[in-house]
């Protein structure tokens, strides 16, 4: 049984413990974090360090923390030649000790504490500096996910841009949406038809083809109008995307 343990406290390294916890052929052997771990981590059957000295020989160190604290924490690691990877989407192989074998063990979702994770639907991006290493972290990615691809420190950059398009730009326009329905006195009720019909759609054609609306068009005598009723950083956000749009589709 391979053995690994994970370095950090947030939501990220929570997940993985969790779904290591339940595995047959990989034993999460320690927890480690330099402050107290939060109550969530309470159910999860390892032994939890504070100190890098107690770190216990493993097949893979997992360091789950902050992007700028990858770096050091690798560097401080009291010893070399093992497997040591990371779990961010934007920090590149190179960023580790290369006292290290190093690597990259990337699952592409967005993570909260209390939200259950199915992993099933996740995919891991995975690179590794020596090649021998690439099967110790596919096997490690199939206890959570059959969804694994081989993706390098920047193929890996532009993927984490893609998903900050998709997911957290997106986001934000629905709180906008929201926001101006609040503050006009609208019921946001209105347009959740909409928002799951959008999403509907897209599982059955392309962005490019499922695209609508005034820019779309190239109907300007709306953009104006829409962009005369709106002030500040949300009227520049309605006309580079309306810009955009145009752009893209030859208006």
């Amino acid at each position: 049984m391979k053995k690994v343990t994970i370095l950090g406290g947030g939501n990220v390294a929570y997940h993985l413990a969790q779904g290591l916890s339940k595995s047959s052929e990989y034993t999460l052997v320690q927890l480690y974090n330099r402050s107290p771990l939060s109550a969530h981590f309470s159910s999860i059957p390892t032994e939890k360090i504070m100190l890098l000295e107690d770190l216990l020989p493993a097949d893979i160190y997992i360091i789950s923390v902050k992007d700028e604290a990858i770096s050091s924490l690798s560097l401080d690691l009291p010893f070399e030649g093992r497997l040591v990877v990371h779990t961010s989407g934007s920090v590149p192989l190179g960023a580790l000790s290369d006292r290290q074998r190093r690597g990259v063990f990337y699952p592409l979702q967005s993570f909260s504490k209390g939200q259950t994770i199915d992993f099933s639907k996740v995919p891991f991006c995975l690179e590794t500096e020596y090649k021998e290493d690439f099967p110790l972290l596919e096997g490690l990615a199939r206890v959570f996910s059959p969804k694994y691809y081989a993706i390098d420190s920047l193929q890996r950059q532009y993927l984490h841009i893609a998903a900050v398009f998709l997911n957290n730009f997106t986001n934000h326009l629905w709180y906008l949406s929201e926001k101006l329905c609040q503050q006009k006195r609208i019921p946001f009720e209105l347009l959740q038809p909409l928002l799951d019909e959008t999403y509907q759609k897209v599982q059955q054609i392309s962005f490019f083809q499922a695209q609508t609306g005034p820019a779309k068009r190239g109907d300007r005598a709306i953009i104006k109008n829409h962009l005369e009723l709106l002030h500040g950083l949300e009227k520049e956000i309605y006309k580079n995307i309306s810009t955009s749009i145009l752009n893209t589709y030859g208006k």
